[in-house]
């Protein structure tokens, strides 16, 4: 993986959530592997076509994702995860997917994103492709970051 593509993934989220939500983010050290990825309870799972090819999973907990959603609702406090908050978590993720692809323009490589998918539940995914995960620490929670992209 190219460290100019996965730094232009980084930035994408990074701006989203200090931007959008206005929550300063600390990037934490990152680990690479090909180990099981954990939902961590709520994922959003966008793939990545074009110049590059591949995945980014944003993974958080459910109390993150309550956040994320009372932030995204004018600052009012998520007590359940109903169809409305997952409308949310997916609008979350084409926020990052859309932010994406303008981070990595401007590293002259064209891509599409495909519709976010949402999971919900404690789940792995495996895959035989490595994985770059860089944890991102926020006042909300603590949000994960997978990225897998080939050129």
């Amino acid at each position: 993986m190219n460290v100019k593509h996965v730094n232009a993934i980084c930035r994408a989220t990074e701006t989203i959530l200090e931007s959008h939500f206005g929550i300063k983010v600390t990037p934490l050290k990152p680990s690479a592997g090909n180990s099981p990825i954990p939902s961590n309870h709520v994922s959003v799972i966008l793939g990545i076509n074009g110049q590059l090819n591949g995945q980014i999973i944003c993974s958080f907990s459910e109390h993150t994702a309550k956040a994320i959603v009372g932030v995204m609702m004018g600052g009012i406090e998520i007590e359940k995860l109903d169809d409305l908050s997952w409308s949310a978590v997916q609008e979350f993720g084409n926020w990052v997917a859309g932010t994406t692809a303008t981070e990595l323009s401007k590293e002259e490589c064209i891509i599409d994103v495909t519709p976010p998918i949402v999971n919900e539940g404690i789940s792995k995914y495996h895959s035989s492709k490595t994985f770059i995960t860089i944890p991102l620490d926020t006042r909300i929670g603590p949000i994960e970051v997978h990225i897998s992209v080939t050129e």
